[in-house]
């Protein structure tokens, strides 16, 4: 086993990746950015080393910064977390020629999973499920008309190289295509530097549905069961739940095998996930893999017992796998809400600031991963997420009921959270009942889920003045010039943005 890791990464990952370490009597090296200097995770790692200002293109996105840290602290591993490096091909083999293990899969592996269309071509080459669409780049307009026709609308332009719902359009006719083309393209470009674009059939009220693999170095892969992850709004994930309410047995089974399939076509090591979209007929298809560790990988820990960290610092250190197919039980439900810095009452609008108090849930079955502490400051660079809460019960009920515990207990003062929203959707009649597909929560957002909450108007306009002052001070670089800094953008901070352009003339 490794004697130092470094986990090349911040906030509530971090601190997860550090805790799964210390376990283990694995010393741990933190990095952080000029806005990172107090933070959690920073307090918690064995040392903790500076590597650049608040822009993550010149702090947590610099590979040489990264390994130069690894090899003064003589790390001998390190652990992306999810995010910023994660799933960076270029960052596994600057590892590899720096002879430090990347605690992930291969670089082989994240070139193909991370290609949309070439994944696509390898799943449907081995006679897998996935969804009817368009295996490549589409470069012109009439070939998107082409294969829209064929396969029927209405359709889904996604991004080559996406993720985070970015380069996505959804086209019920075909005079929309045009635009959406041509605005897919675009935001492709600027998220991911590369505008190539793929059509895929869009299945009616899909849920979305994820299996965790494991696999070691020595050809040894299981599966672990299912994540529902349905609850998203704009193709960001908010709540997840293990199991499934729509798997049983069979089908878990069926899925499973799917998955391992994929993921040796893959060759794959490490954690890693396969997503499914699942229609109404309960047929499921290959949506997309992740290389890396999920946001949701808690949910799966407290219903299957294994904790994925620390499998995957086993498998970096080139051990067997511990588990077999057989030995995976999945026992009672677990689930998970991401507690976000942000105001559901104004459109989920961007919540930096200072944390002036904190209290925290606690009690049989509750598990908190936090990645902050009362007296931080919530920088508006990063993504808003704040913490997971998650809780685990001997079955769904008792799982929403502690969940809804959990959630009276936890306060968080000085900015805003999505808190009460959670409260709320955990209420609502269609989650009760199980009744889930990824549109849920944009229908009951639009029925009025949130519609009485008071928003507060000091927080909605310090959350302006925040994002007017970010834009004041880095008026002098744009996304499309440093081609580099394009994965950093978090998707608060563009929504902060989008939020000041549509709002500041009304505020005048």
């Amino acid at each position: 086993m490794f004697k130092k890791v470094l986990v090349a990464n911040r906030g509530e990952i971090a601190v997860r990746v550090m805790r799964a370490c210390r376990e283990m009597g694995v010393a741990t090296v933190g990095v952080y950015s000029d806005a990172d200097r107090k933070a959690l995770h920073v307090r918690y790692a064995d040392e903790a080393y500076h590597i650049g200002p608040t822009l993550s293109t010149e702090s947590y996105l610099r590979i040489d910064r990264l390994l130069d840290v690894a090899q003064r602290t003589g790390a001998e591993a390190i652990h992306p977390g999810y995010g910023f490096l994660a799933e960076n091909q270029e960052f596994r083999r600057a590892c590899d020629a720096a002879r430090v293990v990347f605690l992930g899969p291969e670089a082989s592996a994240m070139a193909l999973m991370g290609s949309k269309t070439a994944a696509r071509e390898a799943v449907l080459g081995a006679g897998l499920p996935t969804v009817p669409g368009a295996n490549h780049n589409l470069d012109s307009l009439d070939e998107v008309k082409r294969v829209a026709e064929a396969i029927g609308l209405p359709v889904m332009l996604k991004a080559v190289a996406g993720g985070g719902g970015k380069g996505m359009r959804f086209v019920r006719s075909l005079e929309e295509l045009e635009s959406a083309y041509r605005n897919a393209r675009s935001e492709a470009q600027n998220a991911f530097n590369d505008p190539s674009v793929y059509l895929e059939k869009y299945i009616e009220r899909p849920r979305h549905i994820e299996i965790q693999i494991l696999g070691d170095l020595h050809g040894n892969l299981i599966y672990l069961g299912e994540r529902e992850c349905s609850l998203q709004r704009r193709h960001q994930k908010l709540l997840e739940e293990c199991p499934s309410p729509l798997v049983d047995e069979d089908m878990r089974r069926r899925m499973g095998a799917t998955a391992v399939g994929i993921g040796r076509l893959a060759g794959y090591t490490s954690a890693g996930t396969v997503e499914f979209l699942v229609d109404q007929n309960r047929n499921f298809y290959f949506l997309e893999m992740n290389t890396r560790l999920q946001v949701e990988h808690p949910v799966t820990e407290l219903v299957v017992g294994i904790d994925l960290v620390k499998e995957q610092l086993r498998i970096g250190a080139g051990e067997l796998l511990g588990w077999s197919q057989e030995d995976v039980r999945l026992r009672g439900a677990a689930v998970e809400c991401r507690v976000c810095a942000e105001d559901p009452a104004q459109n989920f609008f961007p919540s930096p600031g200072l944390i002036t108090g904190l209290k925290e849930p606690a009690g049989p079955g509750v598990r908190l991963d936090s990645g902050v502490c009362e007296g931080f400051r919530v920088p508006l660079e990063y993504d808003p997420l704040l913490a997971k809460l998650i809780v685990w019960g001997q079955d769904r009920a008792e799982a929403i009921a502690r969940m809804k515990r959990a959630l009276s207990e936890y306060e968080v003062a000085g900015i805003k959270t999505n808190l009460v929203f959670f409260q709320r959707l955990l209420a609502h009649p269609d989650f009760v009942a199980g009744r889930l597909d990824t549109g849920l929560v944009e229908r009951a957002l639009a029925g009025g889920l949130m519609s009485d909450a008071d928003p507060s108007q000091d927080d909605d306009l310090a959350a302006i003045l925040a994002a007017t002052l970010h834009a004041v001070n880095h008026a002098g670089s744009s996304v499309n010039s440093q081609p580099a800094a394009a994965s950093c953008e978090s998707p608060w901070k563009l929504a902060g943005r989008e939020a000041l352009l549509n709002r500041w003339p009304k505020e005048q």
